[in-house]
């Protein structure tokens, strides 16, 4: 199984890879491909890394309980 830095190197690949399409004109629906499967990739690594530190963050949330609150509400929305 990938790491999260592993996982977010991957990401930054294939974002360069978007941005070198798109300056090479490339078809639109081939950049917004590529795109969509950055913003999976991304996603995924995000779940892995909560998953990994989620009860360090909950720990850490004891002294700041609203503003925590209100991270994870976005997190969770967004």
């Amino acid at each position: 199984m990938k790491s999260t830095p592993q996982r977010l190197k991957n990401v930054t690949g294939q974002l360069n890879g978007v941005i070198n399409m798109i300056e090479g004109e490339e078809d639109v629906f081939k950049v917004l491909t590529q795109m969509k499967a950055a913003r999976s990739a991304l996603n995924s690594a995000m779940t892995k890394y909560i998953n990994e530190h989620f009860w360090e963050f909950i720990n850490d949330c004891s002294d700041k309980e609203d503003s925590c609150r209100k991270f994870l509400e976005e997190l969770l929305n967004s």
